[in-house]
């Protein structure tokens, strides 16, 4: 028998989760399907800061920036600016800033605890869609379950399943590639690399590369290895042996300050790659009845702005609200949502690729000092 649901959300990530709350906060029941078998099926990254016009204006209208102020990771906004000899180009205590850290996974219990009892169907990985007419859509889960909805909302992610239904435009490898490491129990296991990355973000850049640091709540140390390196860089090595894997990364180390490479040589577990891919952009798509993206699946970018967890709670804020405000009415609502969503993903894209140039380009860890010390009025 298959099952009919007014409105369904693909991907029970942060910004499908916004979207599901502002949703209940106006009366608007929807169903959520995710791949993962639980909540805690898998890690769910290090720390992200919240945005006032985007992050933060989502949980507000969520009804939930209390209990996201209470959530807040004290002194996160610490960011210092090294060169590969471990010099201080630019370093600021995070007193004052708009943007506080918070734990993405901290913040999706927030969004989870909000939702009524059943909202979220776990274990339902998407394997299949078509299009029924009249704007509905007929999905397919790997159990062999179907269900239709008057309304499909792709929130799945990079690799957005959805996607097809309304654009052709698939992710691009950036020409950048991540390895995530990370350094357990830091002040106590691993001083000298804690003491580098000091209170809350660290940005080591030299030489088109980069050691990217951020101090999580539990007292780790959360690290990207950032490389320019060919697709497929990432999976060609000894990544599944964890030491040799760490050998090879350490070679476009070699020639940085020990405490800087520390980050890498003591790294407690596995390596995971992470290339780093983003949609064209500008990313758009004519008017589809019955279905739209948010997150990732309509702007994925790279992480260069803070940009992509913001914007996908505002996208799933906005769409919300817009549903809300026309209740009868899906393809008005989807036309005012998209006409916000398009040039707000473009501009944040633009932003992104820029970061991006800038963070792996000459004389990089300087350039970004300045830039730096510019937002926030820091000295050396």
């Amino acid at each position: 028998m298959t099952t009919h649901h007014p409105i369904a959300v693909i991907g029970a990530g942060l910004g499908g989760l916004t979207l599901a709350r502002v949703l209940h906060v106006n009366g608007i029941r929807a169903a959520v399907f995710d791949l993962d078998a639980s909540p805690t099926a898998r890690a769910q990254g290090g720390m992200l800061d919240m945005h006032v016009e985007s992050g933060q204006a989502a949980l507000r209208a969520a009804g939930l920036f209390e209990e996201f102020r209470a959530i807040v990771h004290a002194g996160g906004e610490a960011t210092r600016i090294l060169d590969r000899d471990a010099t201080v180009l630019m370093e600021h205590d995070g007193g004052g800033g708009e943007r506080p850290e918070v734990s993405r996974g901290a913040l999706r219990d927030v969004l989870l605890r909000s939702l009524p009892e059943g909202t979220v169907r776990w274990g339902a990985r998407m394997t299949g869609v078509r299009t029924l007419g009249d704007g509905r859509h007929e999905v397919t889960l790997a159990d062999g379950e179907t269900f239709t909805a008057d309304l499909l909302i792709g929130a799945d992610g990079a690799w957005s399943k959805v996607r097809p239904l309304v654009s052709d435009a698939v992710p691009v490898y950036s020409g950048l590639s991540m390895v995530e490491l990370h350094l357990l129990d830091a002040d106590t296991r691993h001083p000298e690399a804690a003491g580098v990355v000091g209170g809350g973000m660290l940005f080591a850049l030299a030489d088109e590369k980069g050691l990217l640091a951020h101090r999580d709540t539990d007292g780790s140390l959360h690290i990207y290895a950032a490389l320019k390196v060919p697709a497929g860089w990432a999976t060609s090595g000894p990544i599944d042996d964890t030491d040799a894997a760490r050998t090879s990364l350490l070679e476009h180390f070699d020639d940085w300050d020990k405490r800087l490479r520390a980050l890498v040589s003591e790294a407690d577990g596995a390596l995971v790659p992470r290339p780093i891919h983003a949609l064209p952009v500008g990313h758009r798509w004519e008017r589809v009845p019955g279905v739209t993206l948010l997150g990732d699946a309509a702007h994925l970018m790279s992480p260069f702005a803070g940009e992509g967890a913001n914007l996908a709670m505002l996208d799933g804020a906005e769409l919300a609200t817009a549903l809300a405000a026309h209740p009868d009415d899906i393809e008005a609502a989807l036309a005012e949502y998209e006409s916000a969503l398009f040039p707000r993903g473009e501009s944040a894209a633009v932003d992104s690729a820029d970061s991006l140039d800038l963070c792996f380009g000459p004389d990089a860890a300087q350039a970004l000092a300045d830039l730096m010390t510019g937002h926030h009025g820091a000295t050396d």
